[in-house]
C-alpha cells in the first residue's frame, strides 16, 4: 500500500539521513512529500554536495519552509506520516512546545493533534537536560524519536550501511521497512 510521507530536513548535521530516507521511500513507490529548512538547504549542500533543487526532483511534491498556508499546516491534509531527518535542537523544541513559526513545526503540530505517526530523528551530541526534556514532551504528546545512534550489531563495514541502519530503524517505525533488515534475531 501507498504511504503519503512528509520528509523534514533541517539544520542537524546528518542531512544523508533525510536523503537516505526518500531514496528508500521512493524506491518502494511511497509518495513523499518535501520540507528543508533554510539551514537545512546548506547542511545538505555541504555534507553531500546535493542542491536542494535537485533533492526537490527526486520527490513528489515540496513546500516552503515559512508558507504556512501550504497544505502541510492543516489538520485535513492528507499525509499518512511524518519524518524530521535530521531534527535540529531548534525544532525539536519548536515542536515540544508548539512554537509553530514554520511549516515544519506547524505540519508537526498538525500530525500529534490528528494522531498520525510523527517521527524525529535528532542527531545531536552530548544532549543538555533541556534536550531530554524536550524529547521527553515530545514522546508524552505521541511522537516517536529515534535518535541517529547507527547499529553495530549487525557489523558494518562502510558508512553506507551505518546510515542505512538507522534509515531502517525509521522505516520500520513507518511500518515500511525490512523488518529482517531492522530486527535483532539473535547470533548467527
Amino acid at each position: 500500500m501507498t504511504k503519503r510521507v512528509l520528509v523534514c530536513l533541517t539544520g542537524a548535521s546528518g542531512a544523508i539521513y533525510g536523503v537516505r530516507l526518500i531514496r528508500a521511500l521512493k524506491s518502494n513507490d511511497h509518495e513523499v512529500h518535501l520540507i528543508v529548512s533554510k539551514w537545512g538547504e546548506e547542511t545538505l549542500k555541504y555534507e553531500t554536495g546535493i542542491d536542494v533543487q535537485n533533492l526537490k526532483k527526486e520527490t513528489d511534491f515540496n513546500y516552503d519552509e515559512h508558507d504556512l498556508s501550504a497544505g502541510p499546516a492543516s489538520g485535513t491534509f492528507p499525509i499518512d506520516s511524518m519524518v524530521v531527518i535530521p531534527c535540529s535542537m531548534k525544532t525539536l523544541a519548536g515542536i515540544a512546545h508548539g512554537y509553530a513559526d514554520n511549516l515544519i513545526a506547524r505540519a508537526a503540530d498538525c500530525a500529534l493533534k490528528e494522531r498520525r505517526t510523527l517521527i524525529l530523528v535528532p542527531r545531536e551530541s552530548p544532549l543538555n537536560l533541556i534536550q531530554i526534556r524536550n524529547m521527553a514532551t515530545v514522546t508524552e504528546a505521541g511522537g516517536i524519536v529515534i535518535p541517529a545512534s547507527p547499529a553495530f550489531w549487525a557489523k558494518p563495514k562502510t558508512i553506507d550501511e551505518l546510515v542505512d541502519s538507522v534509515v531502517e530503524r525509521v522505516l520500520s517505525h513507518l511500518g515500511i521497512g525490512d523488518e529482517k533488515r531492522a530486527t535483532w534475531t539473535g547470533e548467527s
